[in-house]
């Protein structure tokens, strides 16, 4: 029985969950199309993070190595990701295939790559939420109410508007069975942050003496607070690039970039000195 998706990984099929974790890593570095820019990287990552997405899920695993690829109409996994078309996100695919609440029934048409047979009613319910915004970057808990029942689920680091949760579980209830409860997030904004794909920016403020001579400012990130050294002759709207201190991909954990952004502050001239005063006037 042919299984691709360890080929897809560079695993065999006896490889241990740790190993499987390891090839994914270093696969998707070498992928990941912020490193590598070649046009036919873009697919052969979406490729890795979707056959990650099964064999790094045990339920998900059983089933592909049970079936093998007559999940994907007997053909290999790049084949079948090659048909699904550029613009179709694979993750949710195999999510979908292996993920319904009936089980697997067998080959009988249907479905993805010829593979379905999802019997009984839909027992999978919607739901939509607002995470703060901090909450999105650094992950956390977030509780729910749904079907009667209030609960906590964990929000991974990273999320971003419009992805979709599955709650396993926590769906319609029918003859034993229970379905999934598929919540979709939206990111509350910050007055603080801005995110632009994986990269933080914020304003903070820099009193005139410390643009001019320079010196160091304390400034909060979402771990901690920094000092930051800031050089003579700062300029209003200069970048300082924290590396590594951004939001995390979820598939890499490659985590962005914070950069923070100068606002430099001039003091009221009426508060000044007036011999001060009088000297700027007649220098600058």
């Amino acid at each position: 029985m042919s299984k691709s998706l360890y080929e897809t990984l560079g695993v065999s099929e006896n490889a241990s969950a740790d190993e499987i974790k390891k090839a994914y890593r270093k696969l998707a570095r070498k992928y990941h199309p912020d490193i590598n820019k070649d046009e036919s990287a873009i697919e052969k990552f979406k490729e890795i993070n979707a056959a990650y997405e099964v064999l790094s899920d045990s339920e998900k695993k059983a089933q592909y190595d049970q079936f093998g690829d007559s999940m994907f109409g007997g053909q290999n996994f790049h084949d079948f990701a090659s048909s699904q078309g550029g613009g179709v996100d694979l993750d949710e695919i195999l999510r979908q295939m292996f993920g319904g609440g009936g089980g697997f029934s067998g080959a009988s048409g249907g479905g993805f790559g010829g593979f379905g047979g999802f019997g009984g009613p839909d027992l999978d319910m919607q739901a939509r939420i607002t995470i703060p915004f901090m909450v999105s970057v650094t992950g956390g808990k977030h509780n729910v109410f749904a079907n009667g029942e209030s609960f906590d689920i964990k929000i991974p680091a990273g999320i971003k508007s419009g992805e979709t949760m599955r709650v396993r579980g926590k769906g319609k209830q029918y003859q034993g069975q229970a379905g999934d409860l598929l919540i979709q997030v939206d990111v509350a904004s910050s007055d603080e942050y801005k995110r632009k794909g994986d990269n933080l920016y914020k304003t903070f403020d820099v009193p005139l003496k410390e643009a001019l001579f320079g010196g160091k400012i304390s400034v909060q990130t979402p771990e901690k607070e920094v000092s930051l050294k800031v050089p003579k002759n700062t300029k209003n709207g200069q970048k300082f690039r924290l590396k590594g201190k951004g939001v995390p991909d979820r598939k890499t954990a490659l985590k962005g970039d914070l950069y923070l952004v100068a606002n430099v502050v001039l003091p009221d001239v009426d508060t000044l000195d007036s011999d001060l005063k009088k000297q700027m006037e007649e220098k600058l």
